[in-house]
C-alpha cells in the first residue's frame, strides 16, 4: 500500500461539511462514510475525515477549538491559478470564507486561502516549479 494522508477534523454539521468539501472539489468515499464521519478524497494520497463532534471525541479528550482559533494550516496544489480562484469562490458561496489572508502572488507560486464553515484553513495554491528563482546562496 503506498503512503496516505488522512486528515481528521471535527465538524458541526456533517451534511454541510460534506457539501462544502464537494462544491471545492472533493469527492465522497462511501465505503468510510456513516452518520457521524465521512472521507472526502481529494486525491489517491489524501483524505479528509469530517467527523462529528462525538465521533471526534471518541478519539481524544482534547478540547476541539473555537472556529477563530487556528492549529494548522493544510496547503493542497490545483493545477492552475484558475482552479485556486474557483475553489475559493466555491468556498464563498457554500458556507466557508474566502480569502481569510491576504492572497500571494510571487510570480512562480500564486495562493489564496479559505476556511470552511468550522473554521478549518485551507491554502490553495498552484506553483510553476520552472519559473521559481534560482537559489541564492546565504552568507
Amino acid at each position: 500500500m503506498s503512503r496516505m494522508i488522512f486528515v481528521n477534523l471535527p465538524v458541526t454539521n456533517l451534511e454541510a461539511s460534506m457539501a462544502f468539501y464537494k462544491s471545492i472539489g472533493f469527492e465522497n468515499n462511501p465505503h468510510f462514510t456513516d452518520d457521524t464521519a465521512a472521507c472526502m478524497v481529494w486525491s489517491e494520497a489524501i483524505n479528509v475525515m469530517l467527523l462529528t463532534h462525538d465521533k471526534w471525541r471518541t478519539f481524544t479528550d482534547r478540547p476541539i477549538p473555537p472556529s477563530t482559533f487556528s492549529e494548522v494550516m493544510l496547503a493542497i496544489s490545483c493545477d492552475s491559478r484558475e482552479t485556486v480562484d474557483a475553489m475559493n469562490e466555491a468556498a464563498a458561496a457554500n458556507g466557508g470564507t474566502a480569502d481569510i489572508n491576504p492572497v500571494q502572488e510571487l510570480g512562480f507560486m500564486y495562493n489564496r486561502n479559505l476556511a470552511d464553515p468550522d473554521g478549518h484553513v485551507w491554502e490553495t495554491m498552484w506553483m510553476d516549479p520552472a519559473a521559481m528563482p534560482p537559489n541564492e546562496p546565504t552568507a
